[in-house]
């Protein structure tokens, strides 16, 4: 099985046990006298074995993350860095959003607001960055679909 199958089941296997939740939620009261529509025990015989299943399949996919390589990176390595260049940039472009916003003044008696940064500068910064990303996300994709989940 390639990683990037192990990671769609892992969102597949996460998604059902979320709804186990929600189903488990559903059935856990009924008014005195009633059934509930499923047997709330069998669910949580699911649950268990769909977490046995995650935690396995977590384990696989982060032993082969560690394994993989890229210019002398683990995949690991890259997706950490992916992920705090994405923070990074979230915030940067917020900031950048409010230091470039224009104030209106009503009348010349208000203090007149200014950026305290280059903007224009902070915005090409903030594009190679998220150029970086982009170009991360593909090295990623590639590792994802081109090699095979360590059993």
């Amino acid at each position: 099985m390639k990683l990037a199958e192990a990671l769609n089941k892992r969102a597949d296997i996460a998604k059902r046990i979320a709804q186990l939740g929600v189903r488990l939620n559903n059935n856990s009261k009924v008014s005195e006298g009633d059934k509930p529509a499923e047997d709330p025990m069998e669910l949580l015989k699911e649950l268990e074995l769909l977490t046995e299943q995650l935690e396995d399949l977590i384990a696989k996919i982060n032993c082969t993350n560690s394994m993989l390589t890229h210019n002398g990176s683990t995949l690991t390595q890259l997706l950490a860095r992916k992920d705090a260049l994405t923070l990074r940039a979230s915030i940067i472009r917020q900031f950048l959003d409010n230091a470039s916003s224009t104030v209106q003044r009503y009348s010349r008696s208000e203090i007149k607001l200014v950026s305290t940064v280059d903007v224009a500068a902070l915005r090409r910064n903030s594009d190679s960055i998220s150029e970086e990303i982009r170009n991360l996300n593909l090295t990623i994709q590639e590792l994802n679909w081109t090699n095979d989940l360590i059993e």
